[in-house]
C-alpha cells in the first residue's frame, strides 16, 4: 500500500435528480425525504456512501486491498472472519470468535492494531469511512470501531422540491384468480420533478496517517467514485441522478490552513433570474469566488 496522504481536503459535490427519487424514507412510504420545515429535499450520507462502495466494488472487483466490508446481502461476519483467521483464530462462531479475542488480548496486548491494520488495508470502504466492526466490539477490543478520514454531510437541495405520487398501471396479473377478475393492477412511484443537491464533505489527512492509511490512490478512487456512482446506480426510481459538478479545495498541510466553513461559503448557487420553475443542471449558476481562497489553500474543479 502506498503511503497515507499528506494534505487535508474539503469539497463540494452537486449532483441532480430528474422524475425520480434520489432516497426513498421508509418512515414515510419511501416518499423522496424532504426537511418538513424548508421543504428542501435531502440525501443521507449513507445513501451517498452506498453508492461510492458500490462504484468500488464494480471498479476495483478482485484488486487487492479494494474489497469491501459492508456489502448488501453480506454479513459484516465474513470481514470480521478473515481478520480472526489472520491472526490464527478459526473459531466458527461469532460468540466463540469473540471468546477467543478476549482471550488472545492477555496474551497479545498489540493485537487491537494487528486487527485494525489487517481490516484497513484490505477494505477500501474501512480505510475510507471507518466502520463498526461488531464481532471486535464483542470481544472488548479497542479496535472495533475505527473512524475514518472521509465523512460527508446529508445532501440538501438548492431549493425546495415537490414530491409527486405518481399513478402506474400493469397489464399483467400475478395469479389464476387475478387473471379471472381482468382487472387491471394499479401501483404508486414516488418522484421528484428536479432538484439540484448539493453535498459537502472532508478528508483528513491526520486520520489517515494515524489510523486507516488512507492513501493517495484512495483519493484519486473516491473523486472517481464521486463523479460516477450514479451511472452505475440507474434504476427505474433513480433513471436520471448526474453528478454535475466537484469542487475540491487542497490544503497545504496535514490539519489544514483555514475553516471548511469559509471555504465553502465561496461557493453561491442561484437559480437564473429568468427560470421560474428549474427543471435542469442548465437553470442554475455556481459562482465559486476563487480570488478569495486563503493562503495555503488551492481550489480545483474536478469536473
Amino acid at each position: 500500500m502506498s503511503d497515507p496522504i499528506k494534505n487535508r481536503y474539503d469539497f463540494v459535490l452537486f449532483f441532480d435528480v430528474e422524475n425520480g427519487n434520489p432516497n426513498g424514507d421508509p418512515d414515510a412510504g419511501n416518499m423522496p425525504r424532504v426537511d418538513q420545515e424548508t421543504g428542501l429535499g435531502l440525501v443521507t450520507d449513507v445513501c451517498l456512501k452506498r453508492k461510492v462502495r458500490n462504484y468500488v466494488e464494480a471498479a476495483c472487483e478482485d484488486k487487492p486491498g479494494f474489497n469491501i466490508y459492508v456489502r448488501e446481502g453480506i454479513t459484516l461476519e465474513q470481514g470480521d472472519r478473515s481478520a480472526c483467521e489472520y491472526i490464527g483464530i478459526k473459531e466458527e462462531s461469532a460468540e466463540k470468535r469473540a471468546k477467543a479475542l478476549q482471550k488472545a488480548k492477555k496474551s497479545d496486548p498489540d493485537i487491537d492494531r494487528k486487527l485494525r491494520d489487517f481490516m484497513c488495508r484490505n477494505f477500501y470502504d474501512i480505510r475510507t469511512f471507518g466502520a463498526v466492526m461488531t464481532t471486535f466490539v464483542k470481544g472488548a477490543l479497542s479496535c472495533g470501531q475505527v473512524r475514518g478520514p472521509v465523512q460527508l454531510g446529508f445532501a440538501r437541495s438548492i431549493d425546495p422540491v415537490m414530491p409527486q405520487e405518481i399513478s402506474i398501471t400493469r397489464s399483467t396479473v400475478t395469479t389464476e384468480k387475478e387473471a379471472e377478475t381482468k382487472k387491471t393492477m394499479i401501483g404508486r412511484k414516488y418522484i421528484v420533478p428536479y432538484g439540484l443537491y448539493r453535498v459537502e464533505g472532508y478528508v483528513s489527512a491526520n486520520l489517515a496517517r494515524h489510523i486507516t492509511g488512507f492513501s493517495e490512490e484512495d483519493l484519486q478512487l473516491l473523486w472517481q467514485a464521486l463523479g460516477n456512482m450514479f451511472d452505475l446506480d440507474h434504476s427505474a426510481t433513480r433513471g436520471n441522478m448526474a453528478a454535475r459538478r466537484l469542487i475540491v479545495f487542497k490544503h497545504d498541510s496535514e490539519l489544514g490552513n483555514a475553516s471548511a466553513n469559509s471555504l465553502f461559503d465561496l461557493i453561491q448557487v442561484k437559480r437564473k433570474d429568468t427560470v421560474q420553475v428549474p427543471r435542469a443542471f442548465s437553470d442554475y449558476e455556481i459562482a465559486i469566488h476563487t480570488e478569495e481562497v486563503p493562503d495555503g489553500v488551492t481550489c480545483e474543479v474536478k469536473f
